[in-house]
């Protein structure tokens, strides 16, 4: 069996400390709908079109989930959607125009999880979310039941999903933010002498990441830097992600001998670990008496054979994460007590402990009266931190005898945190090769099951 080649990117100068982990990893049901994408200097809107996925005039590539090309418009210096993609180009040339003219065309590939932009979306993607073997791993004998059980799993979950994200508006803002923080990329890296196109591929709704290679070939991109928007490698996020696009690049001739690079986790960064404690120390600020808050990590939780069957070394870096923020808090004389719990735990296997749910109770009955929530795996709002900590967790909490709430914002486009992003991706861009990618025909040959020295 061929072995993976993929850069497993080391960015010198760029963590705070060294780390050893137990492991490391290497590298539809859908439907065609209006989208809009904005450039967030001018508040324009570019309107994506709608057409038959078979009229080949359109524009639209034969498949199920392509949209319609955008309506023409002067396209100089701005954001662009094609495909259902947006495109941060560079300005005074569209990208059309200057394909031809520079040697090297640079690409950095935003991977994120996506969600359904209006309720009707919500049982279409929860069924591409449970139909991901990364999410629900089924042993090789039932692995004919991935999709049946997947679409059983959506119908089933569908009613309380979308009470969840009736609550925040009918929909997830995932989409809109990770296209602000491209957008706020591509302008630091401008500003750093780094000419880029900027592209968002989402794991399990639009723009996904077929979509946005079909754009990448279009733009004629020579290199390529992956960056995924999970500080932590997990199997069920980047790891999900790399796989697609690793199949992806198997089975098609130009993106084969595209060098990339792919930065598998960046929480151990100076930049992030200073943002995240930033925050934690303003909104600290808001309690009466700061110094008795807790300090309530709350992470995504995985699957416990994850880490445990598997080698995912999501625990370990989470745990690292949290005394890289605290060592940084107490370098500024913030020395409060704190905890880790995870969240959003579903199905009747085990999963990482402590549960967050469980914990809220313990501390409330321990005489915890303040506490500040930070969703330290997650970089943008979205169902887990608008409707899951802000409203269930913080009712049950309340419910358990604490009396003061806070919870800390995702980092969003926090010009900190951005900037180190574009640092992230100069450091990770010499070591862009080709990948090699193995077929995936056995468990034995998946990689994600294999720990790798």
């Amino acid at each position: 069996m061929e072995a993976i080649s993929c850069s497993r990117v080391n960015l010198p100068g760029s963590t705070l400390r060294n780390t050893n982990h137990r492991s490391s990893l290497p590298c539809h049901q859908t439907r065609i709908s209006m989208s809009t994408c904005s450039n967030s200097s001018d508040g324009q809107a570019y309107t994506v079109s709608c057409s038959n996925p078979t009229d080949k005039q359109s524009g639209i590539v034969s498949g199920s989930y392509l949209r319609g090309p955008l309506q023409k418009r002067d396209l100089s210096g701005k954001t662009f959607c094609s495909l259902g993609v947006c495109t941060y180009t560079g300005t005074g040339s569209s990208s059309e125009s200057h394909s031809h003219a520079a040697e090297e065309r640079v690409g950095v590939l935003l991977l994120n999880l996506g969600g359904p932009e209006t309720l009707h979306d919500v049982q279409p993607f929860l069924f591409n979310l449970f139909a991901d073997p990364d999410i629900i791993r089924l042993p090789r004998p039932f692995k004919f039941l991935q999709r049946p059980l997947a679409q059983l799993i959506s119908v089933l979950r569908a009613p309380k999903s979308k009470e969840g994200y009736a609550s925040i508006g009918g929909g997830s803002p995932l989409r809109k933010i990770t296209d602000d923080q491209a957008f706020s990329l591509k302008k630091a890296l401008d500003a750093k002498e780094m000419p880029v196109n900027v592209y968002v591929a989402m794991r399990y709704w639009h723009p996904f990441t077929e979509e946005a290679v079909q754009q990448i070939k279009r733009d004629r991109i020579t290199k390529l830097v992956v960056l995924p928007l999970y500080p932590q490698f997990s199997i069920s996020t980047t790891g999900s992600s790399i796989r697609v696009l690793q199949n992806i690049c198997r089975e098609d001739a130009y993106l084969s001998r595209l060098p990339i690079s792919i930065i598998q986790s960046w929480y151990q960064r100076e930049g992030y670990i200073r943002s995240m404690a930033d925050l934690i120390e303003k909104e600290l600020q808001s309690f009466s008496r700061p110094e008795e808050v807790m300090v309530f990590f709350s992470a995504h939780g995985v699957p416990v054979s994850y880490v445990e069957n598997a080698g995912d070394p999501y625990r370990d870096q989470m745990e690292d994460c949290i005394h890289l923020i605290m060592q940084e808090l107490k370098s500024r004389r913030i020395c409060n007590d704190h905890t880790l719990a995870y969240q959003s735990r579903v199905g009747p296997v085990q999963w990482l402990k402590p549960y967050t749910d469980e914990v809220l109770v313990e501390l409330g009955q321990k005489g915890v009266k303040s506490l500040l929530a930070v969703p330290v795996s997650f970089v943008s709002e979205h169902i887990e931190t608008l409707d899951e900590i802000d409203r269930e967790y913080k009712e049950l909490a309340l419910e358990s005898g604490i009396e003061n709430w806070g919870r800390v914002p995702a980092l969003g486009c926090n010009p900190t945190f951005i900037t180190d992003l574009a640092d992230a991706v100069i450091e990770a861009l010499p070591s862009a090769t080709a990948m090699k990618t193995p077929s995936m025909d056995s468990e034995e040959e998946d990689p994600y099951l294999q720990p790798q020295p």
